[in-house]
């Protein structure tokens, strides 16, 4: 089996007991104010990933970190500490984006990344963040990039999906259909 399956498979455990809990919010907040802090400090992140380090130092400093009031409460505490016995604290970040994969397509709540030759206007980004949400037919966070390079118009990557109506595609389209007419 996989990490990545086994990883699904503690988020989805995990995703049952806070929805039987009705505490999703605060698990995924707290699952990924956790994954934050090993981000921020890489040698402690080194030293939960290290198999030359025993679980049980793993578990020991774990402990400390949750005894100095690490934000973590309750499912999460149960669940990293389970982790640490089982020497799979190098999970984490897979978990924790698992969960919220999971709690996103439980909300219906997709993520957009919308790319523009220039900045939108507000009026313009409401307006775009509507058409995709009816398009996807789900709720959408949108993060917006700005590339040059695309000339104008816009590239909206949904998931898998891709409307592409940049200015560099449509001139790339008529270019192919000139060169198909030569």
């Amino acid at each position: 089996m996989s990490l990545h399956t086994v990883a699904r498979r503690y988020a989805g455990a995990l995703f049952d007991v806070a929805r039987r809990n009705a505490t999703l919010v605060r698990v995924d907040s707290q699952l990924a104010a956790f994954r934050g802090l090993l981000d921020e400090h890489a040698e402690l992140r080194r030293v939960f990933e290290s198999p030359a380090v025993p679980p049980q130092k793993k578990r020991a400093i774990l402990d400390a970190i949750l005894e100095r009031g690490g934000g973590v409460d309750g499912e999460v505490r149960q669940v990293l500490r389970m982790l640490a016995d089982r020497d799979r604290l190098a999970l984490l970040a897979e978990i924790a984006g698992a969960f919220d994969a999971r709690l996103r397509q439980e909300r219906r709540l997709l993520r957009a990344e919308v790319v523009t030759a220039v900045p939108l206007p507000d009026a313009q980004r409401a307006s775009l963040a509507s058409a995709l949400s009816r398009a996807a037919g789900s709720e959408l966070t949108i993060t917006e990039k700005v590339d040059p390079a695309i000339i104008g118009g816009v590239v909206a990557r949904v998931g898998s999906i891709v409307f592409d109506g940049s200015v560099a595609r449509q001139l790339e389209r008529m270019r192919a259909r000139l060169l198909q007419q030569t």
